[in-house]
């Protein structure tokens, strides 16, 4: 048996040993390592090397015997080994150098808003946008119509149409429509997710249906066009057989801070004789009583409070 032979049959188990045990990396060879990852590092014929993980410092460093100080932070495992294979040759003859990350701590995510388990989550190897989002136990029910997705310049920016640039040019941040996500119709928009990437998904916009209907009270715009008359008057189940629907009408805030009283003749709708109308956020739908003339200042605010639990818009 040659000695080249016998130093391929140690290095094959050399490499095996390395990935063995409960220390074994589950990152691949393009993992980027980053501080706070802890590492093995190991070389043939180098007995100096510690068998115990070591921690990549706050500068991206660690100390290795022969070579001292190297950074191993923004390099990939396969680089690192390369890095280091090359700087042990002027000292060791024919370095074999094995590299494995133990722990994964230099690549956090953040995920927040109306997702089952918000929080910060370290990337282990690649993942995209539906991965990160199941990591997170998924959408709550009250998500809104869209996420947006933030991303540091040094990763490059958003692969996505509706990237733009932050007021600071340091960032460029995205919305993604989550009824296309959801449903696969973009596949395009499930992304490669960044260290340092905060996922955002708002929780949903409420309209409000108040007055004789069977069940009042807020109703979330889950959908991409946001929530339609009739879907609200759907979602409170009907109107009661005291309501007015010709009198009925949608109380909408205006950006004065006053609002707009716009009419709306449920009986022509539900008949097919009008065209639904869609809401806007804080609408509230307000379906009168039948028996009643009109409904003043204090009916109105009474009836809204008594619905959403606060006066909406204040006297009206």
């Amino acid at each position: 048996m040659s000695w080249k032979y016998l130093l391929v049959v140690l290095y094959i188990s050399f490499r095996a040993a390395s990935a063995a045990g409960p220390a074994a990396s589950t990152q691949g060879d393009s993992y980027v390592l980053g501080p706070n990852d802890r590492v093995t590092l190991r070389c043939l014929n180098a007995e100096e090397f510690p068998t115990s993980p070591i921690r990549i410092d706050g500068d991206g460093q660690v100390t290795l015997p022969f070579v001292g100080r190297v950074t191993l932070a923004g390099l990939t495992v396969a680089e690192a080994e390369k890095d280091v294979t090359a700087r042990l040759a002027k000292y060791i003859r024919n370095p074999e150098v094995a590299l494995n990350v133990v722990e994964s701590h230099s690549q956090p995510v953040s995920v927040l808003g109306a997702v089952n388990n918000p929080g910060v989550y370290q990337l282990e190897g690649e993942k995209t946008l539906s991965e990160l989002l199941s990591m997170a136990g998924g959408l709550r029910r009250d998500a809104g119509q869209s996420l947006r997705i933030t991303r540091r310049d040094a990763w490059g920016p958003l692969p996505l149409p509706s990237a733009t640039k932050d007021a600071t040019g340091a960032f460029t941040v995205a919305n993604i429509y989550l009824d296309d996500f959801v449903r696969g119709n973009s596949p395009a928009v499930n992304v490669i997710i960044k260290p340092d990437d905060v996922i955002s998904v708002p929780p949903a916009e409420i309209a409000y249906v108040v007055g004789e209907v069977r069940k009042p009270g807020g109703f979330t715009m889950t959908g991409r066009d946001g929530l339609s008359v009739l879907q609200a008057l759907s979602m409170a189940e009907g109107l009661d057989r005291t309501a007015a629907p010709k009198k009925a009408r949608i109380i909408r805030r205006t950006s004065g801070g006053g609002h707009q009283d716009i009419p709306v003749n449920l009986e022509t709708m539900l008949a097919g004789k009008s065209e639904d109308m869609f809401l806007h956020a804080d609408d509230v739908l307000f379906v009168p009583n039948n028996k009643a003339k009109s409904a003043g200042a204090r009916t109105l605010d009474a009836v809204i409070q008594a619905a959403t639990g606060v006066v909406i818009y204040g006297r009206y």
